[in-house]
């Protein structure tokens, strides 16, 4: 059962190995929302999550016997860096079954803490199968990363630090996977007050806690695909569902394109790197009504690649139309091409990427072919360029961008 006397139990144990994640105020999505928003930072938690919590707790439940068997888990990540820290803080042997879709950073970081790795599958779901044929066969112990009372219970303290920096909260936003970290969030925070709205957030195409829930039982999805790789969970766990149930108040589902915008937002704006699962909560806060009230947002992790950060920061860009490419047909003359530069120099926009093709046509008063790809402040700027060059006798055309 998760109580308050576990939970203070939990709290008092995971203090040993996370660091301090103080709320963090939003003036920004708080002019943009409507609510006085803050952020629960577990990005820049010790291994770059909030998983930590919950696999110190739960290893620090086991017997002597079940240590000393060695442990193996499931994970896309977070869990696995978690298990594997922990493991090493106690001296214990730790296996962790990764899908191969998993970004190379998580990988490399699991078996950095000291874990031996495995790739399987490619999803959570057939690495979580693996893992328990290997506990079978090679005698591990299993470390479940959300369908286990007491590691949602370590995943729950982080409601505890919330309502102790932020007595008066109104609503925490939660991002769900499995619902390891929504159950010992919510249940929590119903404990210590029964007013607090939890709100558990899910990538709309992996989405199976709300299906679940409008069953009324656990489902599974025939498949999932999202760029949240933290949250792509095709059932979530039996054992937590109950008390999702009784203590989630809503969930709101977030499309891929809203968590590439979120990511420039906090960036630009936090100057933090959240990787896609924890920027659910992120997506969310702009479909909560605007009625003043104080709105923590969990950033579950940070643990975005390299490679994948940068996708995602062009796709934001091109989104928000920061960047933009136009076509025109310009005839085959000397001075064209300076003409086209001076319209959008004059109109302050940057020229980041041009190409000049004579060969398109055979057709020599309208032969070459300019793509320019252009930065811009935004939508009413990208129009205003578009617009001057129309006015220069030029028919611009947008063409997808690719940087």
């Amino acid at each position: 059962m998760l109580t308050l006397d576990t939970f203070e139990e939990a709290a008092a144990k995971v203090r040993e190995v996370t660091l301090k994640t103080e709320l963090v105020e939003s003036p920004h999505f708080s002019a943009q929302t409507g609510n006085k928003v803050f952020f629960k930072p577990e990005n820049m938690q010790r291994t770059g999550a909030y998983k930590v919590r919950g696999a110190y707790y739960k290893i620090s439940t086991l017997t002597d016997e079940e240590r000393a068997r060695g442990l193996i888990t499931a994970s896309a990540g977070n869990h696995a860096q978690g298990v594997a820290f922990a493991a090493s803080r106690c001296g214990v042997k730790s296996v962790v079954v990764m899908p191969t879709t998993t970004p190379l950073i998580k990988v490399e970081r699991t078996k950095h803490y000291g874990a031996e790795v495995v790739l399987h599958g490619d999803v959570y779901d057939e690495a979580c199968e693996k893992a328990l044929q290997l506990a079978e066969e090679e005698g591990y112990t299993f470390i479940h990363p959300f369908n286990d009372p007491a590691v949602a219970t370590g995943q729950g303290t982080i409601a505890m630090e919330i309502v102790q920096e932020l007595p008066l909260v109104d609503t925490i936003l939660v991002p769900i996977g499995g619902g390891g970290l929504a159950t010992g969030v919510s249940t929590l925070a119903k404990l210590l007050n029964p007013h607090i709205k939890v709100i558990g957030v899910e990538p709309a195409n992996a989405a199976c806690m709300k299906a679940s829930l409008k069953a009324g039982h656990v489902v599974k999805l025939p498949h999932v695909s999202t760029i949240a790789d933290g949250t792509a969970v095709q059932q979530p766990g039996d054992k937590i569902f109950p008390y999702i149930q009784e203590n989630i108040d809503d969930i709101i589902t977030i499309d891929d394109d809203e968590l590439i915008v979120a990511f420039l937002d906090m960036v630009e704006n936090h100057k933090m790197v959240v990787e896609n699962s924890g920027l659910l909560t992120v997506a969310a806060l702009k479909h909560l009504p605007a009625e003043n009230k104080k709105v923590v947002a969990i950033l579950s992790g940070g643990n975005m690649d390299v490679i994948t950060m940068s996708s995602v920061i062009q796709h934001g860009l091109i989104m928000r139309d920061r960047v933009f490419t136009v076509s025109v047909l310009l005839p085959d003359r000397p001075g064209e091409l300076v003409r086209v530069a001076s319209i959008i120099a004059e109109n302050s926009g940057n020229v980041i990427r041009l190409d000049h093709n004579q060969f398109v046509s055979t057709n020599r008063n309208a032969a070459v072919e300019l793509r320019v790809t252009i930065e811009a402040f935004g939508t009413d700027h990208k129009h205003q360029i578009v617009n001057a060059l129309q006015s220069g006798g030029f028919k611009p055309k947008l063409i997808q961008a690719h940087l």
